[in-house]
């Protein structure tokens, strides 16, 4: 519970940090169109302070969080989840600047992007997976 609460509060303290880079550097550049900046601060928010705030409230006192699956899903989520949010960032910050990029450039950007992608939604396939897990030992326990 106490690993989920400290992520929660991180993802939260970085998503925040988010909200107001993207506000005062599109503010400081004179930037009034959407960019790919204002994407980041919320799913920082979502996918990481309350879902990992949701989990420690929900799973406080259950074995879930010691399993296999559980800590792929975990470490897959940070590494998934804070790639994204760089990536939204590096790609918002040419976008208010005005840079052009080159298509390598692009297509490099948006393949990271990609990847990091990926690996969040392998993170959240395996929180189901784990959670499917708990139901069933939960239903053989009671069974038995």
């Amino acid at each position: 519970m106490k690993k989920n609460l400290i992520t929660s509060t991180v993802f939260l303290a970085v998503g925040m940090a988010f909200g107001v880079f993207y506000r005062e550097f599109t503010k400081f550049n004179g930037f009034t169109g959407r960019t790919a900046l204002a994407f980041a601060h919320p799913h920082l928010l979502v996918l990481g302070c309350l879902l990992f705030l949701f989990l420690a409230l929900v799973l406080k006192n259950d074995e879930i969080v010691k399993s296999k699956k559980f800590k792929w899903f975990y470490y897959l989520q940070i590494v998934g989840l804070s790639g994204t949010a760089i990536m939204m960032a590096v790609r918002g910050i040419f976008q208010v600047l005005g840079t052009s990029l080159s298509s390598g450039v692009d297509s490099m950007i948006s393949g990271i992007a990609g990847v990091f992608h990926v690996t969040l939604a392998a993170g959240l396939i395996m929180l189901f997976v784990s959670l499917f897990d708990m139901v069933k030992n939960k239903e053989a326990k009671e069974k038995a």
